[in-house]
């Protein structure tokens, strides 16, 4: 039999996506598995995602992740959305299924396996989320649909906050509420799980951290924060010294990238060689 010379193609289109970590955890996730694939980092600047997505399809690219300023546009270009990206309005992920491009988000679904993994379960539960942006929109989403009985969005804008918690309140069953964020933020007694979803803390800004009340951290709570590089991060240090569990941001990571590889691909990702390969790339 003939030798088949030709790669299956992955990767990112990004701008700017010259510091995006996820090519190097899923070409050690395929390398694992003996599997002929390739991830590809691709710098698509705005307005040429038109033409990155045509070339994906001529390409016949097995898939793509779209990361900062893509990942609404992308919509445009799809066949097909899951039912959480349709609800969310934005997709990271593009799995070419015989020319039809299929949409999902992996974000949110990444976050609630990384608890889980933990132990934690967001059904029945309470959670305040930071912020409004794409990742507390996936998150907030995934939450509410795995049956959070209540999510509230703490954000700096109103109109942002407020148009994310009528997302919640018309497309799902869970309570939801919007708190402006124009002070110092405390965390409500009854709050179950705590999530960091802004960029506060992400590298180089490592020192900074957000601006809540950290004594109103209770030990029976759960803090998680979506940054991942530096994962342990101040806002997660301050948790623990309070008593409460945290769960950092390369839980996350790992999680959604491994979600991908599987919808690539078809097989179980290799968690344990996608997480040991990333602390090496962060020098944890």
């Amino acid at each position: 039999m003939a030798k088949n010379y030709r790669a299956e193609l992955t990767g990112v289109f990004g701008c700017p996506v010259e510091e995006n970590p996820t090519g190097v955890m899923e070409e050690a996730a395929f390398a694992a598995k003996g599997l002929d694939y390739r991830y590809l980092t691709i710098r698509v600047e705005p307005g040429a995602l038109q033409a990155a997505m045509e070339g994906m399809r001529a390409m016949n690219m097995r898939g793509i992740n779209l990361t900062i300023p893509h990942k609404v546009e992308v919509l445009k270009y799809l066949d097909g959305l899951s039912p959480a990206a349709e609800i969310i309005g934005a997709v990271n992920t593009v799995i070419n299924n015989g020319g039809r491009l299929w949409g999902e988000n992996t974000d949110g679904k990444g976050f609630l396996t990384s608890l889980q993994n933990e132990g934690v379960s967001v059904t029945g539960k309470r959670v305040v989320i930071l912020g409004a942006g794409g990742a507390a929109r996936a998150i907030s989403v995934e939450c509410a649909l795995a049956g959070a009985e209540k999510v509230t969005i703490v954000n700096v804008t109103r109109e942002r906050g407020e148009a994310l918690v009528k997302l919640l309140q018309e497309k799902t069953s869970a309570k939801a509420e919007f708190v402006l964020w124009d002070r110092p933020f405390s965390v409500p007694a009854d709050t179950d799980i705590l999530v960091n979803a802004t960029s506060v803390g992400l590298y180089p800004n490592v020192n900074e951290k957000p601006d809540i009340n950290y004594d109103t951290i209770a030990k029976h709570m759960v803090v998680t924060d979506v940054v991942f590089n530096d994962p342990h991060t101040l806002f997660l240090q301050e948790a623990e010294q309070r008593g409460a569990k945290t769960v950092n941001g390369l839980g996350m990571l790992v999680c959604q990238g491994a979600l991908n590889f599987t919808l690539w691909t078809g097989e179980e990702a290799p968690l344990e060689v996608m997480e040991e390969t990333l602390k090496q790339e962060f020098g944890l």
